[in-house]
C-alpha cells in the first residue's frame, strides 16, 4: 500500500469557499501541497501531469480571488484541470481520473457546477466565457466569465475571433493568457510584476479615466491621440499592443508562480471598471517536480509512473504503434519521391509526423493548433504538383471540415488525409473519439475512404495514398499498438475501391472495414463451431464501396453484417443504399450492420468501451444468430 503525502492545509479545502478562509500567508503552503497531491495522483493513474503543474498557483488564486462557481472559470483545452478539480470537491475521486467510472481527464459539465464549460478541444475558452460574461450582463446578474487560455492555443483563429467580438463584455470579462513557452512573454521580474500591479491599480485606472474625461472635452480627434498614445507607450514598456488593437486592456507580464505578483494584480483585476481585460501570467510546464521540468515533453501526458524516479511505466513492447507505422513508411517513400511533404497541426508525436520530420525536416509542418489552415495550405501545396499528407486526429479534423469540403473535395485536389485515432480511444473519452470521420468524408464527391485492419494494411495504404494523384484520398487508423502481423518489406498499391476475401464460407458473410477485422475473425470462427460457414471480407474502402464484392457475398450468403468503428451513417448506411438501389435485399436477405452507438461514451479501457458499444465477436456472433432467429441468440449454450 502505497502512503499519501503529507496535505494538513489541503486537508482543511474541500472547496474555494474553504480556500478563501485561508489568510494569504497561508497559500505558498496550500500550492505546495496541491502539487504534491497532484503528482502522487497522477502517479497512480497516468494522464496530463505537466500542464497542471504548471497552473497551480494560477489555480489557487483564481479560486481565492474570484468568486467561483458564480464567476464562471473556463479552461482551455481543460487538460490542466486536475488541481482545480481537486479544490473543487472532487479530491476524494482524484484517484479515478480517465479511469472508467471516474473522473474525466477534461472539464465536464455533468462532473461539477465548477465546470461551466465542457472542453478538451483548443481555443474555445474565450468563445465560451464571452458568452457567460453577455449572458449575465444582459440578465443583470452577478458573475464574470474567466478563460484561461495557453499560448499554444492561440494559434488558432477561433480565440481570435472571441477577442474581436469581446468589448461589449466589459469588465464581466477576464482573459487570462497561460504562456508557459516564453513564446510570446519578454522577460518577466521585479519590473515586470511592478508595471503589472500599477497599470491595474486602481490609482493608475483612475487617473486614466480622469484624464479620458478632460481630454474628451479637449475634442474627439485630441482625446482619440491621447488614448493611441497612452496604449502605445504602455504596450511597448509592458507588451500586449496586439492584444489592446483587439480591445483588451492589457496586464503583465507576471510570474505565475509567484503568489505576491498574482493575487495583488487578480484582486485590481476584479476590483476595476476596466475592461475586458487580458492578463499575461508566464508559467513553467512541468514546476515543481524535476522529471517533468527535465523532459522534452514536460511530461505532456503520462503512463502511470514512479513518483520518486519519475520514471514511467512502460508497456511490455509488442507491435509497434499505429502512428509509427504511418510516419516511417512516410519517411521512406519520400526518400524516393521529393514530391512528398506532411502537415500536421500541433500533434507531431501523436501523428507520426515526427518520425517524417526527423528525416526529412524541410518537407514537414506543423502548423499549431490550427486545422482549417493546415487542409487549405495542404490544397495549395496539392494545386502546385506536390503530394501533401495532412495528419489530423480524426476528432480534430472535424474543425476543418468546411476546408475539405470546398478547399478539397469540391476542386478534387489530391490531398492526402491520414487519420490518426479512428474509432473508440479510452481514456481520452468521447473528445476524442474518432467517430465520424468514416460519415462525414465519405458522403463526398470525389472523397476515397479506406480503413486500416491492421499495420501491414497501413503501409499499403500510405503508400497507395502517395500514388493517388485524381484527387483527394484518407485513411484512417486506430490508436495504440497494431495486432503483431509482419509489415511488409514492399507496399502494395491497392486498387481503388477493391476489397479481400480473408476467409471463405457460404451460409454468413461479414464485411469489416478497419480494425474490427480481427473480431470479425474471432467470430467467424465461434460461428463455425456452432455449423454456421462464414465469409469474411476487408472491404479496405467505404468510398468507393467494392460492390461488385458485396452483390456476390449478398447473392451467395444468407446473412450479410458489416461491422465497422464508426458512427451510424457510414458503411453500413452505404451498403445498404446500393443493395436497397440494386434490389439485393428483395428476395428475403438478411442485412444487419454494427456500428457504434448513438452515444457519446464516456472514458474507459478500449476494450470495455467496445464491449459496451456492442462490437465485439461476442457481439457479432449474436448478431448473426439473431437474424437468423437462432435459438441461441443472446443466451450461453448449456454445453460446449
Amino acid at each position: 500500500m502505497t502512503t499519501r503525502p503529507d496535505t494538513p492545509l489541503l486537508d482543511t479545502v474541500d472547496t474555494p469557499a474553504d480556500l478563501r478562509k485561508l489568510d494569504k500567508s497561508q497559500l505558498r503552503q496550500l500550492a505546495d501541497e496541491l502539487r504534491t497531491e497532484v503528482i502522487d495522483a497522477v502517479g497512480s493513474t497516468g494522464g496530463h501531469l505537466g500542464s497542471g503543474l504548471g497552473v497551480v498557483e494560477l489555480t489557487t488564486a483564481i479560486h481565492y480571488v474570484f468568486d467561483t462557481p458564480t464567476d464562471k472559470l473556463v479552461w482551455d483545452v481543460g487538460h490542466q484541470c486536475y488541481p482545480h478539480k481537486i479544490l473543487t470537491g472532487r479530491r476524494d475521486r482524484i484517484r479515478t481520473l480517465r479511469q472508467g467510472g471516474g473522473l474525466s481527464g477534461f472539464t465536464k459539465r455533468a462532473e461539477s457546477e465548477y465546470d461551466p464549460f465542457g472542453a478538451a478541444h483548443s481555443s474555445t475558452s474565450i468563445s465560451a466565457a464571452l458568452g457567460f460574461a453577455m449572458a449575465n450582463k444582459m440578465q443583470g446578474r452577478p458573475g464574470r466569465g474567466i478563460a484561461v487560455i495557453g499560448d499554444g492555443a492561440m494559434s488558432a483563429g477561433m480565440a481570435y475571433e472571441a477577442m474581436n467580438n469581446a468589448e461589449q463584455a466589459g469588465n464581466r470579462l477576464i482573459v487570462i493568457l497561460n504562456d508557459n513557452d516564453m513564446s510570446i512573454a519578454p522577460p518577466v521580474g521585479g519590473l515586470s510584476a511592478y508595471l503589472a500591479r500599477m497599470v491595474s491599480s486602481s490609482e493608475y485606472l483612475g487617473l486614466r479615466s480622469m484624464a479620458s474625461k478632460i481630454a474628451k472635452k479637449l475634442g474627439r480627434r485630441v482625446w482619440g491621440g491621447l488614448e493611441k498614445a497612452e496604449e502605445y507607450t504602455r504596450g511597448m514598456v509592458t507588451g500586449g499592443t496586439l492584444f489592446e488593437e483587439l480591445g483588451f486592456y492589457y496586464v503583465g507580464p507576471i510570474d505565475g508562480h509567484n503568489l505576491d505578483h498574482l493575487i495583488p494584480v487578480l484582486e485590481n483585476v476584479r476590483d476595476s471598471e476596466q475592461g475586458p481585460v487580458l492578463i499575461h501570467v508566464v508559467t513553467k510546464k512541468g514546476k515543481g517536480y524535476a522529471p517533468a521540468e527535465n523532459s522534452a515533453d514536460k511530461y505532456h501526458g503520462v503512463a502511470k509512473f514512479d513518483v520518486v524516479t519519475g520514471e514511467q511505466k512502460k508497456s511490455s513492447g509488442g507491435p509497434p504503434a499505429y502512428q509509427n507505422v504511418f510516419g516511417e513508411t512516410l519517411a521512406k517513400l519520400a526518400d524516393k519521391d521529393p514530391r512528398i511533404c506532411a502537415i500536421t497541426a500541433a500533434m507531431p508525436s501523436g501523428t507520426g509526423v515526427d518520425k517524417f520530420a526527423k528525416a526529412h525536416p524541410d518537407k514537414s509542418f506543423d502548423v499549431g493548433i490550427a486545422e482549417q489552415h493546415a487542409v487549405t495550405f495542404a490544397a495549395g501545396l496539392a494545386a502546385e504538383g506536390m503530394r501533401p499528407f495532412c495528419a489530423i486526429y480524426s476528432t480534430f479534423l472535424q474543425r476543418a471540415y468546411d476546408q475539405v469540403v470546398h478547399d478539397v473535395a469540391i476542386q478534387n485536389l489530391p490531398v492526402r488525409f491520414a487519420i490518426d485515432r479512428a474509432g473508440l480511444v479510452g481514456a481520452d473519452g468521447c473528445t476524442h473519439a474518432g467517430s465520424f470521420d468514416i460519415t462525414y468524408l465519405a458522403t463526398l464527391p470525389n472523397m476515397v475512404v479506406m480503413a486500416a485492419a491492421d499495420e501491414a494494411e497501413l503501409v499499403h495504404m500510405t503508400y497507395t495514398a502517395v500514388e493517388h494523384d485524381s484527387g483527394p484520398i484518407a485513411f484512417r487508423y486506430p490508436r495504440g499498438n497494431g495486432v503483431g502481423v509482419e509489415l511488409p518489406e514492399v507496399p502494395q498499391k491497392l486498387e481503388i475501391g477493391k476489397g479481400r476475401v480473408v476467409r471463405e464460407g457460404s451460409k454468413v458473410a461479414i464485411l469489416s472495414l478497419g480494425a474490427r477485422l480481427a473480431e470479425a475473425l474471432k467470430a467467424a470462427d465461434q460461428l463455425e463451431a456452432k455449423g454456421l460457414s462464414t465469409t469474411v471480407a476487408d472491404l479496405r474502402f467505404a468510398k468507393p464501396l467494392d460492390t461488385a464484392l458485396i452483390e456476390k457475398l449478398m447473392r451467395t450468403h444468407e446473412v450479410v453484417v458489416t461491422v465497422e468503428e464508426g458512427a451510424i451513417g457510414g458503411l453500413g448506411a452505404h451498403v445498404l443504399t446500393f443493395a436497397s438501389d440494386s434490389g439485393l435485399t428483395d428476395g428475403g436477405l438478411k442485412v444487419r450492420t454494427m456500428r457504434l452507438p448513438d452515444t457519446f461514451q464516456d472514458h474507459d479501457d478500449p476494450a470495455k468501451q467496445y464491449d459496451e458499444a456492442g462490437l465485439n465477436a461476442p457481439h457479432i456472433v449474436d448478431t448473426v444468430l439473431s437474424a437468423l432467429r437462432h435459438n441461441s441468440a443472446g443466451v450461453e449454450e448449456a454445453r460446449a
